[in-house]
């Protein structure tokens, strides 16, 4: 079968388009959005897939679990390294979904991960899909593993603002949330820092109450989420973290502090805040950072920093 996707490396997220409208459901707008390619496949092919996934016969009418784990749907994989469960659930055929979920329960199937380092886990946080993301978790899938971008699936949620995803991630198992929280992506952020960067506050909010640390550096140039929000200029965030006990005189590997960055930016709420609250040694800007400082931020967290590329950021 050929189901490809196209990557988009400046947004380390997917999009998807239909081409059958048996497997396909009208889907919001979004920018990011997984692609299974299934617009370049024959229809031959598209159909050959459907026909496939409807004819499994998964009706539990199997009495040991040698039988289960011998069923032909676990061992199929596409060039592209995505199972039947991977396909399910990108075309979001619910029910076989399910039903591939309820007999794979403790399986290393759940576990699989395509081409991208994908587990169905994380397509289903991309799928906005809750329900499954909560059976997948109960059946034994591990939140912990990550994609080729670094991204576990609570990365992913914090990244495009689930709020439904972000809750099931983080109160079906609670006992990986620790570990979660502190991993950096291969960009260098954290959770926190992929919330603060696309400015959804509730996330951050929930974020720091589940234990994040709100002072927390990235890995590319030493930023805590206060700085993201100075460079994002959001003055909602950099009261919220301020009012949550965020280090003003934190300061970045170059030597800047979150007021230092309000600089040449036009929010003079902000500066005037942070200029109340910083202290007075760290009011003036670096003395040889004029030119080759990290000041300058793009759209996108895998793309944020002129000066520093760390491997695995495209």
């Amino acid at each position: 079968m050929d189901v490809h996707r196209v990557y988009n490396s400046n947004q380390m997220d997917y999009d998807i388009n239909h081409a059958n409208p048996k497997l396909d459901k009208m889907l919001p707008s979004n920018e990011d959005r997984f692609d299974s390619g299934v617009d370049s496949m024959k229809d031959e092919e598209c159909n050959s897939i459907v026909k496939h996934m409807e004819s499994l016969n998964m009706a539990a009418t199997v009495s040991t679990r040698n039988d289960i784990d011998n069923e032909p749907w676990k061992k199929e994989v596409t060039e592209d390294g995505d199972t039947f469960l991977h396909l399910a659930i990108i075309h979001e055929a619910i029910e076989e979904t399910i039903q591939m979920i309820n007999q794979s329960h403790g399986d290393p199937f759940l576990n699989i991960q395509n081409n991208h380092r994908q587990t169905a886990l994380h397509l289903a946080v991309i799928m906005e899909q809750p329900q499954v993301v909560e059976r997948l978790l109960k059946a034994g899938c591990d939140p912990q593993l990550v994609d080729d971008s670094g991204n576990t699936a609570l990365h992913i949620a914090c990244k495009r603002g689930s709020l439904s995803c972000f809750g099931v991630l983080t109160q079906v198992d609670s006992s990986h949330l620790p570990s979660v929280l502190t991993t950096p992506n291969y960009c260098g952020h954290n959770c926190l820092h992929l919330a603060s960067i696309h400015g959804f506050l509730s996330l951050v909010e929930t974020l720091l109450r589940l234990g994040a640390d709100i002072d927390a550096q990235e890995q590319c140039n030493g930023r805590t989420a206060l700085h993201l929000a100075v460079d994002f200029q959001n003055h909602e965030l950099v009261q919220l973290l301020v009012a949550k006990g965020a280090d003003v005189n934190s300061l970045t590997y170059g030597g800047y502090s979150p007021y230092h960055l309000t600089f040449g930016r036009q929010n003079a709420e902000i500066q005037q805040q942070l200029y109340a609250l910083t202290a007075q040694e760290l009011l003036d800007l670096p003395e040889s950072n004029s030119e080759d400082s990290d000041w300058d931020v793009q759209s996108e967290d895998d793309q944020m920093y002129d000066d520093i590329r760390v491997v695995g950021c495209k």
